[in-house]
């Protein structure tokens, strides 16, 4: 039987606390200075509820359940869904500090890469070796890799956020501009979602940005990468082991893992250099044109091997790593390096502690 999955209601991975965010309320002193007059001709000010739900008469809105129609969704289900929901300010703070962009390495490695999260990988590698193996043979990804993206995102399944994901979503798709086209993209993919699993779309639960299960997929994702072991029912991120394993293996092979080939390696030395890592994650450079810059790089691979330069400071020094195409795979899960460094090196204490287990 399937070890069963806790959840627990705190955001996922608990890395992030969004400050606390209260609306101001208006100020009563102009109150003070108006007339009486003017006091009894005000409006009086929208109920709560109103404050507390999406306008579908605003023209984006409007727009999305047009769009929403073309797709063939139920339009009065679609304003249903979309009056149900409530605006989450929080939400809005939270995008603007993720923990990749506010931690330093040596910080964000410290939350992650603890004694009790590595016994626990491998406390779940040994529980369902069977199925693991088997997945990872047909997908060709190594089970350690399959076990510490569960842990990175959800700490094994037991911490997959407590917002409602029509909240968070609709909340990013009409009250967070920077990003309101994608987010819009990923509200539609969880109504076409919902109908498509079945499930209440005001029930489902998850991250801050609508990330959902122990993989923490967006909807978008949920509907491409997800895959059941059972055929014929649903797929199930929160409870179902198989489905939950076979659907992170696909999402990395259909990303372009290539089994056996490395992920990083270190950097030993610099030869005096003072080396900059690009701004966005990409294989651009090479091993032989990092060499040239003077660094030492503990890899026996050909010079031609595509590969980036990582920054990974310490708490009392600089540091720099080199990532090859897995490690870019491992980005397209979560563009952040600092989120594909933990990984890596979660997979390896994980196998390692699987290794000693079995060497006693």
């Amino acid at each position: 039987m399937s070890t069963p999955i806790v959840r627990i209601g705190i955001i996922a991975l608990a890395l992030i606390t969004p400050a606390a965010y209260g609306h101001g309320a208006a100020s009563s002193a102009t109150a003070t200075t108006a007339t009486t007059a003017t006091a009894a001709a005000a409006p009086a000010p929208p109920a709560a509820d109103d404050l507390a739900r999406f306008d579908p008469s605003r023209p984006e809105i409007r727009s999305f359940i047009r769009q929403a129609c073309a797709r063939g969704l139920i339009r009065d289900r679609v304003i249903a869904a979309l009056m149900a929901a409530e605006p989450q300010p929080r939400i809005v703070d939270a995008m603007n500090r993720p923990a990749e962009k506010t931690l330093q390495w040596w910080q964000y490695r410290a939350r992650l890469l603890t004694p009790e999260r590595i016994q626990a990988g491998a406390q779940l590698w040994r529980e369902h070796k069977e199925l693991l193996d088997q997945i990872a043979t047909e997908y060709q990804v190594p089970p350690e890799y399959l076990v510490a993206v569960l842990g990175v995102e959800t700490g094994y399944g037991r911490i997959t956020g407590h917002y409602r994901v029509i909240d968070a979503l609709s909340t990013l798709a009409f009250d967070y501009p920077p990003r309101a086209h994608y987010f819009r993209g990923e509200l539609m993919d969880f109504l076409l979602l919902a109908r498509e699993q079945g499930f209440d779309p005001l029930s489902i639960r998850g991250s801050y940005a609508g990330a959902m299960g122990a993989l923490q997929f967006m909807p978008s994702s949920y509907r491409r990468y997800a895959v059941t072991r059972q055929p014929g029912v649903h797929i199930d991120l929160w409870d179902n082991w198989g489905d939950i394993f076979a659907s992170t293996a696909n999402y990395l092979h259909q990303a372009g893992w290539r089994d056996g080939a490395p992920v990083l390696a270190e950097v030993t030395g610099t030869g005096g250099a003072d080396p900059t890592p690009p701004d966005h994650v990409s294989l651009n450079d090479t091993l032989g044109g990092l060499r040239a810059q003077g660094l030492s790089i503990s890899a026996t691979l050909p010079d031609d091997t595509p590969a980036m330069l990582i920054a990974a400071p310490e708490s009392d020094a600089m540091h720099y790593r080199v990532g090859f195409h897995n490690f870019y795979v491992i980005t397209r899960y979560n563009s952040s390096p600092l989120y594909a460094m933990a990984v890596y090196d979660l997979a390896q204490a994980i196998r390692q502690r699987i290794a000693l287990g079995a060497a006693l």
